[in-house]
């Protein structure tokens, strides 16, 4: 019996084949964790939320100030938001003696939002909240309501 070196096919992959594919699975793999950075992805959640929480606050301030005739409606109380202070949006830091949860809950809002993320901001009720959020009325009566972002630096809003 005669056999050929060319009837005999060797089985199995060259180390330069295996090589290859290894290297291409490493490629593709750090390509798709950097594209699905989890950290990132919550981060931007995060600030996500910031951003729609800023507008909620803002935006219930203003249907209060529309419908009071300019004037902020608090307690039963016609108030007026003093201009050139920033304020962070606490039970223990009332802005002049208002306190902003009496202006806004129940009418505009169902609570105060809070920040995402810190764990020191919450809401328990209308006397016990830390938002997270900062509240600056400007000369000429534009409201910002501002929070640190954790992807943009400062995320605010002014109307």
């Amino acid at each position: 019996m005669n056999i050929n070196k060319k009837q005999i096919k060797q089985k199995g992959f060259t180390l330069i084949e295996i090589l290859v594919v290894i290297g291409i699975i490493g490629i593709l793999a750090t390509v798709v964790l950097v594209a699905v950075n989890p950290s990132r992805q919550f981060k931007q959640a995060r600030d996500s939320q910031r951003v729609a929480n800023v507008n909620t606050i803002l935006n219930a301030i203003g249907q209060n100030i529309a419908d009071h005739e300019g004037m902020v409606f608090c307690d039963g109380t016609v108030r007026t938001l003093p201009q050139g202070i920033h304020y962070g949006i606490s039970s223990g830091l009332s802005i002049d003696g208002i306190n902003l949860a009496d202006c806004l809950i129940p009418e505009y809002l169902p609570k105060l939002p809070h920040e995402p993320g810190n764990t020191s901001a919450y809401y328990i009720n209308e006397d016990d909240y830390f938002t997270g959020y900062s509240l600056y009325v400007d000369t000429g009566g534009r409201i910002t309501i501002s929070a640190a972002g954790e992807i943009q630096p400062d995320i605010s809003v002014t109307r």
